[in-house]
């Protein structure tokens, strides 16, 4: 499935808008960190609409301040990602250095309710879809995965992934209204076929994935592995980014969602109903080759045989979540992409076995 930015409500003219700062929002943010002389402020438009980001440029460097979004913004949560910030940056693992404020030090300033970070600003490529891309993808995930196993975290964060998650029937219900509301035109009985068969496919694929997932048990977890949170330069990945969604989980909840996010086919210029079918077995295939070379331990037989399971329920949650608070994926047609998650859906059930002896006989070579 392609990541695309995190949705909120429309507004009047259809349009959504875009969570800015504001002049005495920013001038007092800015005077709790030492900057130097700063030259430019330029919005960075990236990630969650409800995260305004700013480019900074000063005599010091460049920064991107970033203001958390709503339901991220929990400081116990906050402070448990920047502690695998600092603990990856401490071991050489290109992460974004956090910058601490100037009245105590902290790398998370809270003010009137907000909670706001500042970043060095790192400079890179964005995924070019190649089978490579995805191999340097898999080996940073590994090395990741590595580097936290020991990873003793002061706070606890949220617990949940998009694996056995509740309230799913509910967000089907609300995606068909949000739909309806705007597309009138769209069938509601196809709407409500299409949901209902969703929602039993989510359970088949949750019962499905279970056995792959007890062993080797919970570990530190990125949460939100997927290209649009990596940058490379020359071949190498020049930077991971985005911890908010870091939580203690099964790492192949890492790997399957990776896998999903580097096996989608889509075609831009396409309505997603016309995409491809297929995955792209050879990204996944070279991520996951990737990731054995690095992680503590490779995939395990039971771990493999859950990924097309997760790869469904990954699909499905991602996808209805959005659009059962808009109407809508990103600027996509919501009844359109809920087409195209069941058709893709409807394809992999039946291909599960051959998918997982593909990706078997793959890392046995």
């Amino acid at each position: 499935m392609p990541r695309r930015e995190e949705s909120k409500p429309p507004s009047p003219s259809g349009r959504r808008k875009r969570d800015r700062f504001v002049a005495p929002e920013l001038a007092k943010v800015l005077s709790h960190y030492d900057l130097g002389v700063i030259h430019r402020l330029r919005p960075h438009a990236r990630g969650s609409r409800q995260a305004p980001k700013l480019l900074i440029s000063s005599d010091r460097g460049e920064f991107l301040l970033k203001r958390r979004a709503p339901g991220r913004d929990d400081p116990p949560r906050v402070a448990f990602a920047h502690g695998l910030v600092a603990h990856l940056a401490a071991h050489g693992y290109p992460v974004p250095a956090l910058v601490p404020t100037t009245n105590g030090g902290s790398t998370m300033l809270a003010m009137r309710g907000k909670v706001y970070e500042l970043f060095e600003f790192v400079r890179g490529e964005r995924d070019d879809r190649s089978v490579e891309a995805a191999g340097v993808a898999g080996v940073a995930l590994g090395r990741l995965h590595t580097l936290l196993a020991d990873h003793e975290p002061a706070t606890r964060p949220v617990a949940g992934s998009y694996h056995a998650a509740n309230g799913l029937d509910a967000a089907l219900q609300r995606a068909a209204s949000a739909i309806r509301r705007v597309e009138p035109k769209a069938s509601a009985s196809e709407i409500s076929q299409r949901c209902g068969f969703l929602a039993e496919a989510y359970r088949e694929a949750t019962t499905r994935a279970a056995a792959g997932l007890a062993v080797p048990g919970p570990t530190v977890i990125h949460g939100d592995w997927h290209p649009g949170n990596l940058l490379y330069e020359r071949g190498r990945i020049a930077a991971v980014l985005d911890f908010d969604s870091a939580r203690i989980e099964p790492r192949i909840i890492d790997v399957a969602n990776g896998a999903l996010q580097f096996g989608m086919q889509m075609r831009d210029e396409k309505p997603p109903e016309q995409w491809p079918l297929p995955l792209h077995m050879e990204r996944i295939r070279a991520l996951l080759e990737g990731y054995n070379r690095t992680a503590w331990a490779p995939i395990t037989p039971a771990e493999l045989r859950a990924v097309p399971w997760l790869v469904q329920e990954a699909l499905i949650l991602e996808s209805v979540l959005p659009i059962a608070a808009t109407g809508q994926f990103a600027q996509l047609s919501g009844d359109a992409f809920l087409r195209m998650v069941e058709r893709k859906v409807r394809w992999l059930r039946p291909r599960t076995e051959k998918l997982t002896a593909f990706l078997a006989d793959s890392l046995e070579d």
